[in-house]
């Protein structure tokens, strides 16, 4: 039996309805600070799957959940990477200590084997693109990026220390369906306000990389079905990169407008920002892994999901 943190989340709620569709029994976790309860109709449809809302701080609730249970995949988390300086504890809570209870969580119910949603974030500004998993580990940036650093750190002493097996997974953003935070979301929220101006945080010019929330699912199954090793450590994302202003030129001609734009100036948008996120994807290549969208394709689905679903802006009020 499968258990899924962040069940009702972007990422989290897609792979639930994966693994059901592989015809696995899921335990789904979440408290709905961001994750939408609609996101999970298709799965309390299914038998096979039980939802327990509790917060991952809840230690106590949390190791009676985790009962019965054979692998975690941890994708519970703050990822609200820019406000973090306005709340930085939140990404300790939320992000560290979290984590730290799903661990405790695991061992007190024998349970050895965990999936855990990290970011490229964690590189910082790499002095090496495309940067590998093995390049250098930087000064961090971000309080996002700090609390996913020292996530990945708890996690590889619980398998160094009590026998756990880890596949960590440094994403590049991700887009698609189901998609509630982030620059394409942004942007569709001021353009449905104001479609002839558009604020733009930086220069524009800050080079990004994203990956298709299915291409991105499609690594995580396949990696912990082919990686055997105690710590499995893979970067996600495209063979390439974009410009934000290319992103935003993509939006703007799936919505049929031309806003006028206006920077706020500088090479990046906000305390923490990376300038240029390009992550080298070798390795999980190697298994056999490719993804089937690219960076232009994702942003357009993303697009069309939220023309069709606008209710996310309103409960993401």
């Amino acid at each position: 039996m499968y258990i899924v943190t962040g069940c009702a989340g972007f990422i989290g709620s897609n792979l639930v309805d994966r693994l059901l569709a592989l015809g696995h029994q899921v335990i789904g976790v979440d408290n709905f600070s961001t994750g939408q309860r609609r996101f999970l109709d298709n799965a309390f449809s299914n038998s096979k799957f039980r939802f327990f809302e509790v917060d991952l701080l809840d230690f106590e609730k949390l190791k009676k959940i985790f009962h019965g249970g054979s692998m975690v995949f941890h994708l519970a988390a703050n990822a609200d990477v820019r406000f973090g300086t306005e709340h930085p504890r939140k990404d300790l809570e939320q992000n560290t200590i979290a984590t730290y209870n799903v661990l405790e969580a695991m061992r007190a119910n024998h349970i050895t084997r965990i999936a855990f949603s990290s970011t490229g974030s964690v590189y910082g500004e790499s002095p090496v693109i495309p940067t590998p998993e093995d390049g250098p580990f930087p000064i961090q940036t971000s309080l996002y990026g700090a609390s996913k650093a020292a996530c990945e750190g708890l996690i590889s002493a619980y398998c160094e220390g009590f026998g756990f097996q880890s596949w960590i997974f440094r994403f590049v953003s991700i887009l698609g369906e189901r998609y509630t935070h982030g620059h394409i979301f942004d942007f569709y929220e001021k353009l449905k306000i104001d479609p002839t101006c558009l604020a733009v945080l930086g220069n524009g010019r800050q080079r990004k990389s994203y990956l298709y929330v299915q291409d991105c699912i499609d690594g995580i199954l396949l990696a912990f079905n082919k990686s055997e090793a105690k710590v499995n450590i893979f970067n996600l994302g495209v063979d390439g990169y974009v410009e934000v202003n290319d992103s935003i030129g993509w939006i703007c001609q799936q919505l049929d407008v031309q806003p006028k734009l206006k920077y706020s100036g500088g090479d990046r948008g906000w305390i923490g920002d990376n300038p240029f996120i390009f992550l080298e994807t070798k390795k999980i290549q190697a298994l056999g892994w490719s993804p089937k969208f690219s960076i232009q394709q994702g942003v357009l689905k993303t697009v069309e999901y939220l023309r069709n679903n606008e209710w996310v802006f309103e409960v993401r009020q």
